[in-house]
């Protein structure tokens, strides 16, 4: 029986499968050929980030068996409470991408200041910021978490880099992805020209390419935001939730679905395979405690826009484009609104509707 049901899956066999399918270094290298001053070193930097997340998602599916679940008993640079994997992970980055010399410095969420590559390994031409593990809090429930990362190129001294060299606008970015630790292990890519997901077969230690020219629709009928913050949200965002919840009764005449997962990379991922609007906007809140918003423009916001904007979709703070944000410092937040296109500008028209009221 259980030999039928495999039989009717299809592409189960790996062997098969795998003969049939793009990998991930595959699908590199053919971009690559298309760019005449392609040295290799670019591929080779992802090959790099590929494997830190293979070695993050065995972490992952672990779990309890190898004592990684809970809390660190410390706090990162926000202020956060680390969880175990918070800070295994981020060593995992750091260990797999610094000796093989195609970086000048790393910056992460959970370090203060950047990681210099240590004296003993060539240092090149790109900076790599990185999320280690989205979503962490979820890793005691069993819920989807994911990676985060963004290159960009070292524009002054590589062999000697700083802060400042890292804060770049969103433009900027060569690449950015995402590995998603859920059901199955995916990579989803983007280096300007277009987006493609990758799954990882297990049987071959391989991402191999399941998603191809991945878009976000235009339209859609699901939002997501945390809405318990919802007595502090900005007239805009309160207007636009009151008008999906109304339904079909209400002015929009149609009925909307909410989600919220909180991991970035589980939102995202749904938005990109199915469509949506996802919101983590400003609020009286944030402002009280003097910040600009929740996300991290570095390690979040940042390579999530150049995804999302790349499958078709946008990415606003409901004022400004976020990969236009020139940035003021390594762990800078904004508010970030993104998704479908048709819904994120209808949000930003409502911010400009009461900025303008307000103005007047």
């Amino acid at each position: 029986m259980i030999g039928r049901i495999l039989y009717l899956i299809p592409n189960y066999w790996s062997v098969s499968m795998h003969n049939r399918k793009t990998s991930i270094t595959q699908f590199i290298i053919e971009e690559q050929r298309h760019i005449d001053s392609a040295t290799g070193d670019f591929t080779s930097l992802l090959n790099d980030i590929f494997t830190s997340c293979k070695v993050i998602s065995n972490l992952v599916n672990q779990g309890e068996l190898v004592g990684v679940l809970g809390s660190a008993g410390s706090e990162n640079v926000q202020g956060e409470e680390q969880k175990k994997m918070d800070i295994i992970t981020n060593d995992v980055f750091l260990e797999t991408n610094e000796w093989a010399g195609h970086l000048a410095a790393m910056a992460s969420e959970e370090m203060d200041d950047i990681y210099h590559i240590p004296k003993q390994y060539p240092r090149s031409k790109y900076l790599l910021s990185f999320d280690p593990l989205d979503g962490s809090s979820n890793m005691d429930v069993n819920v989807s978490v994911g990676t985060i990362f963004s290159i960009v190129r070292c524009k002054g001294d590589c062999q000697n880099p700083t802060a400042e060299d890292f804060l770049q606008e969103g433009t900027e970015q060569v690449c950015a992805g995402y590995a998603l630790y859920g059901p199955s292990t995916m990579m989803v890519i983007t280096t300007g020209n277009g987006v493609n997901g990758f799954t990882l077969d297990s049987n071959i230690g391989e991402f191999v390419l399941t998603h191809p020219a991945m878009t976000i629709p235009e339209d859609t009928r699901e939002f997501a935001i945390n809405s318990s913050n919802s007595r502090f949200w900005e007239k805009p965002v309160q207007r636009y939730v009151d008008e999906c919840l109304a339904g079909s009764t209400g002015t929009r005449g149609e009925d909307f679905n909410m989600r919220w997962v909180a991991s970035m990379v589980a939102e995202v991922h749904r938005i990109l395979t199915r469509g949506g609007i996802f919101m983590y906007p400003l609020d009286s809140k944030m402002i009280a405690n003097g910040t600009e918003g929740k996300l991290r423009l570095l390690y979040e916001a940042n390579p999530m826009s150049f995804i999302v904007e790349q499958a078709g979709g946008a990415c606003s703070t409901g004022r400004e484009r976020v990969m236009d944000i020139k940035p003021k410092e390594l762990h800078q937040r904004v508010p970030v609104i993104l998704g479908s296109k048709n819904e994120v500008e209808r949000v930003v028209s409502y911010h400009k509707e009461m900025d303008s009221d307000a103005v007047a």
